[in-house]
C-alpha cells in the first residue's frame, strides 16, 4: 500500500512539474546581439530568429489564456458551430511565426495590445453568429464559426483555370478565422503557407493553428502590390501619401477595414460590416484592459469617408460578411 501511495505521489510530482504551452514564454531565455550596431533578440519558441521585435514583449507576456476566454467567451457553447475548436494555443502558436515580423511586437506593449484587439476585432465579427438578443450581447459571439455554414456556391473562378485551377467536386467557400473565399485566393494563402489549400480548402476547417495562421498572413501581408497591409497601416509603419490624406486614408483601426476590403466596406457612409468590426475591436479593448479611449477619434476608427484602395484586380480574400452567412 505504501508503495502504490508513493508512485501516486510521484505521478503527481511530475505532472506538476511539467510545463504548460502557456507558460513556455516564461522557460525561454531572452537572447540579446548586436549587428551593426542595432540590438537583435531571440526569446525561443514564440519569438524565434533574431530580430528587432523580438526585444520587445511577446503576445503572451500581455494576453493570456483567461482573456481569449473572456472575449471568445460563448465559442463553446451547445448552439455554437465550432464547438471545441478554436483555442488560445492554436491563437499563440500561429502569432508565433510572425512576432518576429512585428506582429504584436511591434513598438511598446500598448501598441501590441491594440494591435492583437485589432486583428481580433476583425475576427471576431467574422465569425460570430451573436444577434441582438443573444445572451451575453451580440459581442460575446466571436470564433463561434470555423466555415460557412450554409453556401449559396463553390466559388470557383474559372478565370484562374491555368494559375488556380479549381479542384473537381471541390467548394471554396469561407472558411477560417478571417473566411477565405474563392479559389484564387485559396491557391495564394497555400502558396505562401506551403500547405495544399487549393486542392484541399478543408484544411482550414480542421486545423485552427492553420486557420489562425492564414489570418495573420492576410493580416501582415498587403492585399495588392504597392498598398499597405492592416498591420502596416496600424502601427505606423505605413506612411500616407498627399493621395491618401486626400482621401482620408490615416493610420489606424479604419484603415485596416481599407486595406482587407477595400470598397466592400469604406466609403459607404453607415455601413453595417464596418459598424460591426468597430465594435468588435472596442469591446475586445475593453477586455484586455487598455480601454476603448485609447482606440482613436472617429475618423481613425472608422472607414466610412474614406475613398477605398483599388483592390479590384487583386480580388480580396475575405468577403465582407461573415462566415456564417
Amino acid at each position: 500500500m505504501e508503495l502504490k501511495w508513493m508512485v501516486i505521489l510521484s505521478t503527481m510530482a511530475l505532472l506538476l512539474a511539467a510545463p504548460v504551452h502557456g507558460d513556455e514564454e516564461s522557460e525561454a531565455k531572452l537572447i540579446v546581439k548586436k549587428v551593426k550596431g542595432k540590438k537583435l533578440c531571440d526569446q525561443g519558441w514564440e519569438c524565434k530568429g533574431f530580430s528587432e521585435y523580438c526585444c520587445n514583449h511577446t503576445i503572451s507576456d500581455y494576453f493570456q489564456t483567461y482573456q481569449f476566454e473572456n472575449l471568445f467567451s460563448k465559442r463553446n457553447t451547445p448552439v455554437a458551430h465550432a464547438v471545441g475548436f478554436w483555442d488560445y494555443h492554436s491563437f499563440i502558436t500561429a502569432a508565433a511565426l510572425y512576432q518576429p515580423h512585428g506582429f504584436g511586437t511591434t513598438g511598446e506593449k500598448l501598441t501590441g495590445m491594440k494591435e492583437v484587439a485589432a486583428f481580433l476585432g476583425h475576427v471576431g465579427s467574422k465569425t460570430s453568429c451573436g444577434y441582438g438578443v443573444a445572451t451575453g450581447g451580440p459581442l460575446a459571439w466571436g470564433l463561434c464559426y470555423n466555415k460557412e455554414m450554409s453556401p449559396s456556391q463553390t466559388y470557383c473562378d474559372d478565370d484562374f483555370k491555368y494559375t488556380y485551377p479549381c479542384t473537381p467536386g471541390v467548394s471554396y467557400h469561407g472558411r477560417g478565422a478571417l473566411p477565405i473565399y474563392w479559389n484564387y485566393n485559396y491557391g495564394k494563402t497555400g502558396e505562401a503557407l506551403k500547405v495544399d489549400l487549393l486542392n484541399h480548402p478543408e484544411y482550414l476547417e480542421n486545423n485552427a493553428t492553420l486557420a489562425f495562421q492564414a489570418a495573420v498572413w492576410r493580416w501582415m501581408t498587403p492585399v495588392k502590390k504597392n498598398l499597405p497591409s492592416a498591420h502596416d497601416v496600424f502601427v505606423g509603419n505605413w506612411k500616407p501619401t498627399k493621395n491618401d490624406t486626400l482621401a482620408k486614408r490615416i493610420p489606424g483601426f479604419g484603415t485596416t477595414m481599407n486595406a482587407l476590403y477595400g470598397d466592400q466596406v469604406c466609403g459607404k457612409d453607415d455601413d453595417e460590416s464596418m459598424n460591426n468590426m468597430v465594435s468588435h475591436y472596442l469591446y475586445y479593448l475593453d477586455l484586455m484592459g487598455v480601454g476603448r479611449e485609447e482606440a482613436g477619434p472617429h475618423e481613425v476608427l472608422n472607414c466610412s469617408e474614406q475613398e477605398a484602395f483599388d483592390l479590384s484586380s487583386a480580388r480580396s480574400s475575405m468577403s465582407s460578411s461573415s462566415s456564417a452567412s
